[in-house]
């Protein structure tokens, strides 16, 4: 099994501070059926966590059942999990660090292809923004 397709531990985030943070001070954009959380941090020496961090969530409003909720969340992680290379490379490139969450807003069950579909708009959009972040600060 190739190392890229794989998402460990420290690739999930799970800090209960940065997800305070990246809710309070980080930015959002919509891509119909997700609201992606973001913020880019300038990569630090002492940290051990993996440049690229991203956790995913579903709403108890729209989804009563904890299966529903914890299906959509495994989709999001699988399609984010077997995508995420491109933009791993480009946040390592520019020595930074980025914490993303994805939140399902739908009303239905969505199938893979559409998530899958969905995440590659949003990664292409965060590879997007990776640059102009990089070309500002140059």
């Amino acid at each position: 099994m190739s190392k890229q397709f794989t998402l460990g531990k420290q690739e999930r985030l799970k800090s209960r501070k940065l997800i305070e943070q990246l809710f309070s001070e980080g930015q959002r954009f919509a891509v119909f059926p997700f609201r992606v959380f973001f913020l880019f941090k300038e990569k630090s020496v002492a940290s051990h966590a993996a440049a690229l961090q991203c956790g995913a969530g579903a709403s108890s409003k729209n989804f009563k059942k904890a299966v529903d909720r914890n299906r959509i969340k495994r989709l999001t992680r699988e399609a984010y999990r077997l995508q995420k290379t491109a933009l791993e490379n480009k946040i390592k490139n520019n020595k930074q660090e980025l914490a993303v969450f994805l939140i399902y807003t739908g009303k239905e069950l969505p199938e893979f292809i559409i998530v899958k579909e969905k995440l590659t708009v949003i990664l292409n959009k965060l590879i997007t923004i990776a640059d102009e972040i990089n070309s500002s600060n140059m």
